[in-house]
């Protein structure tokens, strides 16, 4: 028994001397119950929507401070005019635009009918769906409340228009996603696991003797992958156009120029996981906790960033596919210019750069 307790306490020395299975067995627990419990929601809060109230009187105020008092929407803007309507989604501020008739009260009173329509960004379905059911139950309950009232059958009805994509194709919003994910495991985690191994099977020393720069013998191993990844773009634009049917409505010289702008962000971070990992092993614990997660959860492919934890916000700023697959919904279904996400590109382009001096600075360290 004394040589079991032993043997026990062994291991349990060799659990707390490893940092890295430490965080694992610890952290991770906390981290996806924080991220599971408070972040990841498809419940739509605080979306922020636009009014374009041109009758401006008690019932479209009235209406408008409900959707304002209620928890899913946060008034941002108000249009003055309809030409307004098409910009301000090409912006990507709202998912929501609540457009009153003129005349709006006059109108109910005297006919007992009014409309109100509703343009919601249909790029990501579900969070139309869900912003336009939500509306439509406040529009209702201001027309029950109005009915009790005065014991007129008033109807208040919306007219729902889907935007970008009126068929409510789920491919719309996962192909930007699939995309930033296919790029991100064949550039990053791919590129960091092959330098890794040739310092496991110690075969990088004998490649660092030749006569070739260290610097060049790390970027040929990144290469391969650059042009892999090429390929991978190429059919899964080919399959998404001719196959899911999602267009790309607007500039494909532009698309492919951000994709490649990301895959250089995805081998810059490939390279510097393979500076602070010395396995296999290691690297792909560091690729899967670091990036795979963090692009599944965090970067509006799967949940609204907007719902999530302010903390939550901030941290997904930092993920670069949050801003390739923003770019990419912007330019591929909404067909906006390039000077509509210029923002968003040169975010990757400073990603890019800072991860490629930090990486290759920790490789002249460690080849010195």
């Amino acid at each position: 028994m004394k040589q079991f307790i032993t043997f026990v306490r062994k291991e349990f020395y060799h659990i707390f001397r490893d940092a890295r299975t430490m965080m694992i067995l610890l952290l991770m627990p906390i981290i996806q119950i924080i991220l599971f419990g408070f972040a990841i929601t498809t419940e739509v809060k605080n979306a922020k929507i636009a009014i374009y109230d041109p009758s401006k009187d008690i019932s479209t105020q009235r209406i408008i401070e409900r959707l304002q008092a209620s928890d899913y929407f946060e008034v941002t803007r108000y249009l003055s005019s309809s030409s307004e309507l098409n910009e301000v989604f090409k912006d990507g501020k709202v998912g929501l635009v609540v457009v009153f008739s003129d005349k709006f009260n006059e109108t109910l009173m005297h006919t007992g009918k009014a409309q109100i329509q509703l343009l919601a960004d249909a790029t990501d379905p579900n969070t139309a769906t869900t912003l336009t059911n939500y509306a439509s139950a406040i529009i209702g309950s201001y027309q029950r409340d109005l009915m009790s009232q005065t014991n007129i059958p008033f109807q208040i009805i919306p007219e729902t228009k889907l935007l970008y994509n009126p068929q409510m194709k789920g491919a719309y919003n996962f192909v930007p996603g699939v995309l930033g994910m296919i790029l991100m495991l064949i550039c990053a985690m791919m590129t960091s696991i092959s330098i890794v191994r040739e310092k496991e099977l110690g075969t990088m020393e004998i490649l660092l003797v030749s006569p070739m720069k260290p610097i060049y013998i790390i970027l040929a191993k990144a290469v391969p992958y650059f042009f892999i990844s090429c390929v991978n773009l190429a059919t899964v634009l080919l399959l998404s156009v001719f196959v899911l049917g999602v267009p790309i409505a607007g500039s494909l010289f532009w698309l492919i120029i951000v994709c490649l702008i990301f895959i250089v962000v995805s081998l810059s971070l490939g390279l510097l996981v393979s500076t602070i990992t010395d396995t296999q092993l290691a690297a792909m614990l560091v690729s899967g906790v670091v990036f795979l997660m963090p692009v599944m959860l965090l970067s509006g492919m799967m949940f609204p960033t907007e719902n999530m934890p302010i903390v939550l916000q901030w941290i997904s700023n930092i993920i670069p596919a949050k801003w390739f697959i923003i770019i990419v919904k912007d330019i591929m279904i909404k067909g906006v210019g390039i000077g509509s996400v210029w923002k968003e590109v040169l975010i990757l382009c400073a990603m890019a750069l800072v991860l490629i001096i930090v990486s290759l600075k920790k490789f002249k360290i460690r080849l010195e």
